[in-house]
């Protein structure tokens, strides 16, 4: 499982290398270019609703490090896939996880759950909100009611891509 693991990441790092020489027309953060900044949740209609954009490319990096809501508020996540990989080469998703989840294990357990866009069936419990696996040129979006107060991670689950891509959901 392992080596199967290395062996995964090893593939999406050169695929990453290989594409660095196309050029991209998106204007997404390239590597060391993340931004921590805080997102500008969109008010809408309902006044406890907030939209967020998160972007993700082949550079398996999200373009923002943190994203804030209010509790309770209805979030509207829209996921963006802003590279030209397809999906089995360079999937990407939006896990939320529960607070106290440990992120390293629920990864691992990810690997082996291709069938189910790698969001393992033993960590149902640990999981607010989950995007499905899209790949490059594709969106999707997922609504949740935003948890209680308190910092929770969220992380792509596509084998490999944890390491790179995570960040906090703060709810305030």
């Amino acid at each position: 499982m392992k080596r199967i693991f290395l062996l995964l990441v090893s593939v999406a790092v050169l695929f990453v290398a290989c594409s660095k020489n196309e050029e991209t027309k998106t204007e997404t953060p390239q590597a060391g270019e993340q931004t921590t900044e805080t997102a500008a949740p969109q008010a809408t209609a309902d006044a406890n609703a907030v939209q967020i954009t998160l972007n993700a490319g082949d550079d398996m990096r999200y373009d923002q490090l943190e994203l804030k809501v209010k509790e309770g508020s209805t979030v509207k996540l829209t996921l963006n896939h802003t590279g030209k990989a397809p999906k089995l080469a360079m999937g990407h998703n939006f896990v939320l996880l529960n607070t106290g989840v440990d992120v390293n294990k629920f990864d691992q357990d990810a690997v082996g759950a291709k069938d189910t866009d790698y969001i393992p069936a033993s960590h149902a419990s640990d999981i607010i909100a989950h995007t499905k696996l899209i790949g490059g040129g594709e969106t999707t979006d997922v609504t949740f009611k935003a948890p209680a107060k308190g910092t929770y991670d969220y992380i792509c689950s596509f084998p490999g891509h944890a390491a790179t891509m995570h960040g906090k959901f703060i709810v305030e």
